[in-house]
């Protein structure tokens, strides 16, 4: 059996929609359209299993733990900033005091590329940020444009359809009126063929009283 549903509302002319059961039909109807179309197979079946963890790294993933154990986060440990003496048992030794002088060399050497990004960040930084968001702003301007075309599309779409509809509305109302009148005048016909039909009748009886 064939379920082909040909549409033939016409909603910029038609009427009637407010009326009490209208929508609650109309809601019968749609659930009897998609009781005839339930899927028949899982159209998802050809690809794989979902692996959500596919682009978790090991910080991510430890991060995810801590989180779902209800763990507090580590607070941020300064202690490689600290300069330390010699332990105290070793405060005389050449070799232990080395080690520290070459903490605080690293150290200052760490403070001055912190120095040299922070300068290379105050001197290129803001055009880096200038050109990036002239980037999203470029994006965001072609997205809205074709947004507006797409808009614009559907605007003349709803215009054509509510010509057509308009036209069709008008040649069904005239089409309408048009069977009216010759519904009536065919009523008008057959009252007169009936009042002719008993006119003759009474004729013919009177002739075959005549007659008799």
């Amino acid at each position: 059996m064939s379920h082909d549903v040909i549409v033939d509302a016409l909603p910029y002319i038609d009427t009637g929609y407010d009326e009490p059961g209208v929508r609650e039909a109309a809601l019968a109807m749609v659930e009897d359209e998609k009781k005839r179309y339930r899927p028949t197979k899982n159209y998802l079946e050809h690809l794989p299993a979902l692996n959500l963890s596919t682009f978790e790294t090991e910080v991510m993933r430890c991060e995810f733990e801590r989180v779902a154990a209800r763990q507090p986060m580590d607070t941020l440990s300064m202690k490689r900033y600290e300069l330390p003496p010699p332990p105290p048992g070793k405060m005389t030794d050449v070799a232990a005091w080395g080690e520290c002088v070459d903490n605080s060399m690293a150290q200052l050497e760490h403070q001055a590329t912190r120095i040299m990004n922070l300068e290379l960040m105050s001197e290129y930084g803001s055009e880096c940020w200038k050109s990036h968001n002239g980037s999203l702003q470029s994006m965001l301007t072609r997205s809205q444009a074709l947004l507006q075309d797409f808009k614009k599309e559907i605007q003349e779409l709803n215009w054509s359809r509510k010509s057509m509809q308009t036209k069709a509305g008008e040649e069904l109302r005239h089409l309408e009126s048009s069977w009216v009148s010759l519904v009536s005048r065919n009523y008008e016909i057959e009252q007169a063929c009936v009042l002719l039909e008993a006119e003759i009748a009474k004729m013919k009886e009177k002739e075959r009283e005549r007659a008799s």
